[in-house]
């Protein structure tokens, strides 16, 4: 519960970012005093609290921060419209009876029909291929 207007504010922009408070154990007396927030809770591991520093009341916490979480992969595809076929989107429009499809339809719902059927029209006649980016490229400096 949170009765001050700071703090909401602060739970707020927590929330809002998608911020998880990773500290769930107190570390001065009856209350958790100290924050270790991150938008990924796998990045942060191995979190202690206990001891302190000389004669400080507050709790030591110490955590490991995982760099090494392996490269991932792109999964970016870009679309290749040298070799696209066209003729599918014209019969698309000539073939589709649209009145029909969208009649006592919404907007909204009118245009998501639309835009899954042009969706299904481009994944058909627009070949895609795997960016690449920097991998198998040596840098200048290194030449």
């Amino acid at each position: 519960m949170v009765s001050c207007r700071h703090s909401r504010r602060l739970l707020e922009c927590t929330e809002e970012n998608f911020l998880i408070q990773i500290i769930d154990s107190t570390t001065r007396a009856d209350a958790i005093l100290d924050l270790l927030v991150t938008n990924a809770r796998e990045v942060i591991g191995d979190v202690k609290i206990g001891g302190s520093l000389s004669c400080s009341d507050h709790a030591v916490v110490m955590f490991a921060v995982l760099r090494d979480m392996g490269q991932a992969k792109s999964k970016v595809r870009t679309l290749n419209f040298r070799k696209a076929k066209f003729q599918l989107f014209k019969e698309l429009v000539n073939r589709t009876p649209w009145e029909t499809a969208l009649h006592g339809k919404g907007a909204e719902q009118s245009w998501q029909i639309f835009k899954d059927t042009f969706h299904r029209a481009q994944e058909l006649s627009v070949p895609s291929s795997e960016k690449l980016g920097m991998e198998g490229k040596r840098l200048a400096w290194l030449s």
